[in-house]
Formats: C-alpha cells, structure tokens, sequence
C-alpha cells in the first residue's frame, strides 16, 4: 500500500507548486476545528503584548483594543479613543519599544513552546504584526488615517519607515531562533468592494517597507504568505514580485477564478468561500451550505494550488453559527480528502 502523505507532507507538496495528494483543509470561525494542523502560527510574544489575552488590551504602541463577538471575539481598535491626532506629530506619539538588551532566544524557546509547535507534524509560520497600513488606521481611525495619506503622504512614508524598521529588526533578530518553513504578512487594505487606497498609492507608500520585510524572506528561500481580506486583486502583481506564494483568506468578491487562470500554481488561494448573501438568510438549509461547500472547491481545486478555508462569523457561544461551521467541516474534509483521487 502507498504511503499516505501527513498533512505536513502534502502542505509541502502543495508550497512546491505540485498538486497535491489532497486538497488541504483549514477552517475558520467559531465551531469548525482543524485537526490536526499542517501549519502552526507563531507570533513573538514581544509584539504581542496583551493581546493575546481575553478583553480590552492595548498594544505596544498604546492603542486600545476591544474584542467584537460579531467577528468571533477578534480584538478592533476601540473607535474614538485614537493616539494619534496629527500625522505630523507623529514623532511625539509613536514611539517603539528599546529592544537593545531583550534576550530573542528565550522568547522564541518560550513562543514554540506555547504554540505546541511540532516539526515533526506541522510547518512553521512565523508572523510579526497586522499590517502598515492598519497601523496607521489603528493610530487615526479611517477618516483621520485617509485624510492623512492625501494630505501628508510624505509624513505617513516617514512613519511607514520608521515601523518598518522597527519590525524588520524584530524579524531579523529572531528569524533563526523560530526557522519557520513560512513567513506570515498582512495587511488588510480593501473593503469588500475594493481598495481603501488607489493602487498607485498603495506602490508608493505601503509597498516600499512591505517588500523590504518581504525580502528577509526571499533571502532565505522561505514562502510568504499574505494575509488581505476585501477586493485586492489590483495589487497581486505586486505581492508576487515580493515573493508572495499563499493568499489568504481569498474572498470571493475577487474574481478567484480568472485569478487561478492566470497564476496557476505559482499563487496558492486560501479560501475560497464567504457566507455572505443568499446563505446568511435565516432559512437556509444544511444542504445549501453544504452545496456551496463543494461547488467552491470544484471550482478553484483542480491542478493543485488550492486550499479550502471558510466559516461564519460570530459570537464563539452562538450555537446557530458553531452549527453551520460544522456543516462546513462536515462537508469539506471527506471532499478535500478524496478530491484528487476523483479529479487526477
């Protein structure tokens, strides 16, 4: 009999650009579960400062977060409570930690540790924060930010500059303590209609400290993957000159077909699948969710490049959402499971 491929064996597969011995399957939202993982998420402890933890918290930089049940208890910048009131002042307000005598090595030995982070079993992805241009929304709130980025860009590259060197000494400094097998960056910068910024906007002040981090990656021979929900498709060429190989979450008010077309193999989409529309009506049955299941992985699957990735949002103690997440799972794992065995 044929060896079958642990999830981290056909993960690797899948980062190689060959198709793999099963369509990989995470889940998202409360109820779903992925068991067990192919990749494990590690994030510096450092950069992390309370908000790992339930509740209010306020980061590094002393913004104020407060966690939302609608999005699954993920923590937002608490609105009207902003640190940053003039992009000119920057200077006086933003300020990073002093890292000259901070031990990297027993963070990372600590960060693995509680990440229950197994070689054998799983990859590494090693993250390091949420985003440039979210930074500057978490510091000014959108109209503030916006304002800002076209009223003073020559300020916010100034700020962009500064975080990115923050950051990249950050990743530099622990990249051989955590060895990830992939390097996480985000950056959420659209809505789900489209960009917040113009893409030629976006090349001139995002892009420049995004790639310089990216390029700690490319040095190593190490996948990036970028995480950006809404409609960015306009700004996948440039992910790619970065070296970016993995998108998620990849919703589907992108036109992900044509965008398989297009990169094949060379961009793996994880997603795939929103429930949003007709299947947020209160009616809707398990066979619909489950139908959408499958009609989403027939369709972005075959060749390879593919992984499936999608759940409602919601309260973590909202029994209506944990139960269609399972219907998700329910149907997801067998299809993924058998999906190349039906579609060589």
């Amino acid at each position: 009999m044929a060896h079958k491929l642990t999830d981290k064996e056909n993960y690797q597969l899948l980062l190689s650009g060959q198709q793999p011995e099963r369509v990989p399957f995470t889940s998202s939202g409360p109820g779903a579960g992925d068991n067990p993982p192919a990749v494990v998420s590690v994030f510096p402890s450092l950069l992390a400062s309370g908000m790992m933890q339930p509740g209010i918290a306020k980061d590094i930089f002393g913004v104020t977060y407060v966690p939302v049940a609608e999005a699954n208890s993920a923590k937002l910048p608490q609105p009207n409570n902003y640190i940053l009131k003039d992009i000119t002042k920057w200077r006086d307000v933003i300020k990073v930690p002093d890292l000259s005598d901070f031990d990297w090595e027993a963070m990372a030995k600590k960060d693995l540790e509680a990440a229950h982070a197994n070689r054998k079993d799983s990859l590494i992805s090693l993250g390091s924060h949420f985003g440039y241009f979210q930074y500057l929304m978490a510091f000014m709130g959108y109209n503030e930010g916006l304002l800002a980025i076209y009223e003073e860009p020559e300020e916010v590259r100034a700020l962009m500059e500064y975080l990115g060197d923050f950051f990249i000494k950050v990743i530099e400094s622990t990249i051989d303590y955590y060895q990830p097998d992939i390097i996480d960056m985000c950056d959420d910068i659209a809505s789900w209609k489209n960009l917040f910024i113009s893409p030629e906007t976006y090349r001139e002040l995002i892009k420049p400290v995004t790639a310089r981090q990216a390029k700690l990656a490319t040095d190593r021979g190490l996948p990036i993957s970028m995480h950006c929900c809404g409609h960015c498709e306009q700004i996948i060429d440039d992910w790619r000159e970065m070296g970016v190989k993995l998108w998620n979450p990849a919703q589907s008010c992108n036109d992900l077909t044509a965008i398989k077309e297009k990169y094949g193999n060379s961009l793996i989409i994880c997603g795939g699948w929103d429930g949003r529309d007709e299947l947020l009506r209160e009616d809707v049955t398990e066979e619909e969710i489950k139908e959408s299941v499958l009609q989403t992985i027939d369709r972005l699957a075959p060749g390879g490049g593919y992984v499936f990735s999608g759940g409602f949002l919601g309260s973590p103690d909202d029994a209506v959402i944990r139960q269609k997440n399972n219907w998700i799972a329910e149907a997801a794992r067998p299809y993924c499971e058998s999906f190349y065995d039906r579609n060589p």
